[in-house]
């Protein structure tokens, strides 16, 4: 999962990859998929799996679970005392 800062708004995006350092160097190149051009992303969650499979299923799961991303992003944000701007 990575989370990028945009107008201050911050925006979260799940995907899997085989190479996670060229994934994310091609997200913040405006060169991953198109939601995630534009903006700068930092990976805040991780998880290895044995098969793509049970990959893919993760990042289903995560994808359709707004509570679980909702939980990571916000460990996150205490743990890096980044604070949300309300509009």
């Amino acid at each position: 999962m990575l989370i990028s800062q945009y107008n201050n708004k911050f925006y979260s995006y799940v995907g899997y990859t085989n190479n996670l350092k060229k994934r994310l160097i091609d997200h913040n190149n405006s060169k991953g998929a198109k939601y995630t051009k534009g903006k700068i992303w930092n990976v805040i969650y991780k998880k290895k799996y044995l098969s793509k499979s049970k990959a893919m299923k993760e990042e289903y799961f995560l994808k359709k679970n707004n509570k679980m991303r909702s939980n990571i992003k916000k460990k996150y944000l205490i743990k890096n005392n980044a604070k949300v701007q309300k509009n």
